[in-house]
């Protein structure tokens, strides 16, 4: 079955992906390049739709066989974790996901203050554009660089409908991981998110605390910005408007909006956000 890494995009996905994958996919838990990541596929990606009958030159006709290719991928019964930016509700009469196919999900989430800086450098837009991005429920994203192909389309809704339907969701466990939270204690929300995992997988093996240390301090932002600066990351997207790859690890935990965003758009975002940050306990 399928144990989801879900989250908004720019929220910290990569970096949970990237601890998860350095634990339970090596021996050491030392993270050295971005091939570890191939362990936790996309979904939805154009790959998995290779059996269905889809008009690639329509968003979203992919999305009426959701369900079937994660029906072929849970086949062989075994556990993977997939990675989705996808919110978790209904295209047409098609629900992303379901509890046959779904063993559990990770949601992380980060504060939508500190998405609109890195939103606006991952997707070369302005500050404005990207609280656009944000707010609209009808966001989807694919391969903009494949025209008249949108064979990788992900619904995203906006950022406020993304993390709802995942945290209130009530069809099977969902463990939420604040991005902050991660930021300030690694190693305790590390440990909570493997404990999780483990319990959902009725592993007997004890914490292994030497491997989650190495996978910490392979995967701190220091190291994966080293990683990406001499040998590159898949996960970067091609610029543009330069000839160039938009680097992807540019911030990270120095991103702070209140240094990014003028007095009067940190007045408009927080007034937009208001609810959500109140419920989320970020004012």
């Amino acid at each position: 079955m399928i144990l989801w890494i879900a989250s908004y995009p720019k929220s910290g996905n990569t970096w949970i992906r990237s601890l998860l994958s350095s634990y339970y996919y090596t021996n050491d838990g030392v993270f050295t390049n971005d091939s570890l990541l191939k362990n936790i596929g996309q979904f939805p990606e154009k790959k998995h739709f290779k059996k269905f009958d889809y008009n690639m030159t329509v968003p979203g006709d992919t999305a009426k066989f959701w369900i079937q290719a994660q029906e072929l991928i849970n086949k062989d019964k075994k556990l993977r974790f997939f990675k989705t930016h996808n919110f978790l509700g209904k295209i047409g009469n098609t629900q992303f996901t379901d509890e046959k196919n779904t063993l559990a999900a990770i949601y992380i989430i980060r504060d939508p203050r500190n998405v609109i800086t890195s939103l606006k450098n991952h997707f070369e837009m302005s500050y404005e554009e990207s609280l656009e991005f944000m707010v609209n429920e009808r966001k989807y994203t694919y391969d903009y660089f494949k025209k008249n192909d949108f064979s990788d389309f992900q619904f995203l809704s906006s950022w406020e409908k993304n993390y709802q339907t995942w945290i209130n969701n009530k069809i099977f466990p969902t463990l939420v991981i604040k991005y902050e939270d991660l930021i300030k204690q690694t190693y305790e929300e590390f440990k909570k998110i493997i404990k999780f995992v483990d319990n959902l997988i009725e592993k007997d093996n004890e914490f292994q605390k030497t491997k989650a240390l190495n996978a910490l301090s392979s995967t701190s932002f220091t190291n994966l910005k080293k990683i990406e600066n001499t040998k590159g990351f898949s996960e970067a997207l091609d610029s543009k408007i330069k000839n160039e790859r938009i680097p992807f690890f540019h911030l990270g935990p120095e991103n702070n909006w209140k240094n990014k965003l003028d007095k009067n758009f940190q007045i408009k975002v927080n007034e937009v956000f208001k609810k959500n940050l109140q419920e989320l306990h970020y004012l």
